[in-house]
């Protein structure tokens, strides 16, 4: 589907559900919210968001006054929507709290993402641009399309969850994924009046001394491969439970490795919950993040061999296996694409 025809299938529509991930991070959330936001100012749409999995502290305060429910707790809606949008995944891997309600409604769902991995049951519709640097940005276009205007003239409150996805899924304008595009549109927003700077420290400088603890654990994890191109780093439920640190303080701790200048491809490996995830206790599971500095490392296609997916350079995969096992998997699939780098130099 196109930006157009989406938005012209929800100003037909009265009540909308807007889906994302589990866990929402920044891109997911922001997409969510700034269009739930745009649906409500229009007349006669009642729109709200869903989230699942564990939720980022700074998520309570953003979604102050929109409607939203939290799955675990609130389960699905009380009356029918008429049309479902899933944004910033297309993936049931990533949907499995909401599979049930979702795959009888697939008629009425419509996928907007970037990623280039996801399940065609989903939804009926979808709009995928690979190119996207996030979900946000896509949202953006649909937010502009549905109020009839320009990035620049946006509310304020559909602004700001906007900007807050750009910023985080390009690394705060620092990843590869910033193009001129990007910037023009992360200005158009700030001219709106969203204050970047409030917004960097609500996400960003929220540290506890766990993750700090937590922090020092990892790195003294870390392991060099291929004569230093592939860095690995790795958090066990031990170190969670020792340093009094959750899941959701990790954030980060893929892009460590990367700061080492002979490494092109940082992993970072996490020992799962099986219960997060419905499985039996004692079931081994990796949750598994790569990140690469050259498109000639291709995390999308390492990960998918393992399960998962995402984008070239930023990908991610969840392994029914240990640490140690899941490492030598990753390994197995990042070594060659490292070793063909070096020998087209």
């Amino acid at each position: 589907m196109t930006p157009s025809q989406i938005a012209a299938r929800l100003r037909e529509a009265g009540r909308i559900l807007v889906v994302t991930h589990m866990k929402p991070d920044g891109d997911a959330a922001g997409s969510s919210l700034g269009l739930v936001r745009a649906l409500n100012l229009m007349p006669g749409k009642r729109a709200e968001a869903a989230y699942a999995g564990p939720m980022p502290a700074w998520l309570h305060p953003l979604r102050a006054g929109t409607p939203t429910r939290i799955w675990e707790r609130d389960g699905g809606p009380s009356e029918e929507p008429d049309a479902i949008v899933v944004i910033d995944t297309g993936s049931w891997s990533q949907l499995e709290a909401f599979r049930s309600y979702l795959e009888p409604r697939a008629s009425r769902a419509i996928i907007v993402d970037h990623h280039r991995r996801g399940d065609t049951g989903v939804a009926a519709g979808r709009w995928i641009d690979v190119e996207a640097a996030a979900a946000c940005q896509m949202a953006a276009g649909l937010c502009c399309l549905l109020l009839g205007c320009m990035p620049e003239h946006l509310p304020h409150e559909v602004a700001v969850p906007l900007y807050l996805g750009l910023a985080t899924d390009t690394g705060w304008f620092k990843h590869s994924n910033v193009t001129s595009g990007v910037m023009r549109l992360a200005g158009d927003l700030l001219d709106t009046g969203v204050d970047a700077n409030a917004l960097y420290q609500a996400v960003e400088q929220q540290d506890t001394p766990a993750r700090l603890r937590l922090l020092s654990r990892a790195l003294s994890s870390l392991v060099i491969e291929e004569d230093g191109r592939i860095g690995l780093v790795r958090v066990t439920r031990r170190d969670l439970a020792e340093t009094g640190a959750s899941t959701s303080d990790t954030g980060g701790f893929v892009d460590l490795a990367q700061t080492i200048a002979s490494v092109k491809a940082s992993v970072f490996l996490i020992e799962a919950d099986p219960a997060e995830f419905a499985m039996p206790a004692g079931t081994p599971l990796t949750k598994v993040s790569v990140r690469t500095k050259t498109d000639l490392i291709d995390a999308d296609l390492a990960c998918r061999a393992l399960g998962g997916g995402g984008h070239r350079r930023a990908a991610g995969a969840r392994v029914q296996a240990t640490l140690d096992e899941a490492a030598r998997l990753i390994l197995a699939e990042l070594a060659p694409m490292v070793r063909a780098m070096e020998k087209s130099r």
